[in-house]
Order: C-alpha cells, then structure tokens, then sequence
C-alpha cells in the first residue's frame, strides 16, 4: 500500500519539519490539498505553499485541487513541482480535455469523485488516467469519519479498471485510519492518504509504516 500523508493536517508552523518527516518515512507521496472556499466550504493554501514544499519534498507531490475550473491553474501547479495533478470530475466541464492539458504539461493526470459520483462516469476516460482518486468523506475538512459504503465503491472501480484495460491506481482520501487501511487494501486500493491519523501520531514514522503494510 502506497501512503500519501496529507499536509493538510501538518503542523503550518512547523511545515518544513513535517515535510522532513514525511521524507524520513515509508510514504510514497505527499498529498497536497488545494481548497478555494467554493468548490468546497473551506480554504487552504495556495501556490506559493506548494512550491515551497517541493524545495525539501523527496517525495512526489500529489497535488488535489479541490476549486471549480482547476484546468486556468494546469501550468502553475506544473511549475510548483507537482508531479501529479488531481481534479474533481465535477468541477470540469470537459473532462477529457483537462486530462489531455495536464499530461501535455508534464504532469500525470488524476481525477476524483466526490462519494455520491458513480465511478461509472469515469468509464470513456478511465483508460487515459493515471489515478482515480474517490473521496470516504466529503470533501473539505480533516478528520470526518470514514464513509463505509466506500469499500463497495472500490471493488467497483476495480471491476472497471478490468473491463476497460486500464492502469489507473486507486486512491483514497477521508477518514483513513489503522483500524480501517486493511479493509479499504483488501477493497482493492492501491494509495491512501492519511491526514490526521499521521500529524497526530506521536510516533508518525512508525504510523506512516503500519499503514503501508495494512
């Protein structure tokens, strides 16, 4: 299992030591969570953030932009150093030409449902992704609750990824803990991302690790 720790829920204080942190551990990517207060009901942080975390990141940046009309930022999450670029399937009105713009970009394309999207949706551009990324909660906010009828939602999204011959990776995102990684794996996940239950982890490292192997 691939662990992608959120620095959303990093210490914003000491962001370059969690940084340092995440870099130290078993993770295999940092996942960065972009709200704009509209798509969304919160706010985040923006570009200059992200670009100074990829200046100490030894990990490749996962970048989430959870804002309407991702597609006006393509080149400006490229030049924060991302090395994949995450948008919602509900926030572009043309889906498949996002998708092209960011592989044009240098970037590997990723696209995310919101937990009420069926992974159905995905099924004439699933082939050309490099990642689906389904939300447990609802997006937003750290630290919600787990949506359970999402283990169902991934051994959908894996029985597509068959039938359409594709290589997308699954991840998930919301409400990730130790107590569920080994059912959201066995679902057939292939990346989680783990906000609260790392940063709030006295030992993260070792938190990082166990849910690697969950």
């Amino acid at each position: 299992m691939i662990v992608a720790p959120s620095i959303l829920s990093a210490d914003f204080n000491n962001l370059g030591r969690d940084t340092m942190m995440v870099n130290e551990s078993a993770a295999g990517l940092i996942h960065v969570d972009v709200m704009d207060g509209v798509f969304v009901p919160n706010i985040s942080f923006g570009f200059p953030v992200i670009k100074a975390v990829s200046k100490i990141a030894a990990k490749p940046l996962d970048v989430h932009l959870m804002i309407v009309d991702p597609h006006r930022y393509i080149s400006q999450v490229r030049d924060c150093g991302a090395e994949i670029m995450n948008v919602h399937q509900e926030a572009c009105t043309h889906l498949h030409r996002t998708v092209e713009a960011i592989k044009a970009a240098g970037m590997k394309a990723a696209v995310t449902l919101n937990p009420a999207t069926p992974v159905e949706t995905l099924r004439d551009i699933i082939a050309d992704l490099h990642m689906v990324l389904l939300m447990s909660v609802d997006p937003g906010f750290g630290g919600q609750k787990f949506i359970t009828s999402t283990l169902g939602k991934i051994e959908r999204l894996r029985r597509l990824i068959a039938e359409t011959g594709s290589s997308a990776l699954i991840e998930i995102d919301g409400g990730i803990t130790l107590e569920n990684a080994p059912a959201v794996s066995a679902a057939g996940a292939d990346i989680i991302v783990a906000g609260n239950t790392v940063f709030s982890s006295p030992e993260p490292i070792e938190t990082i690790r166990l849910l690697s192997e969950a």
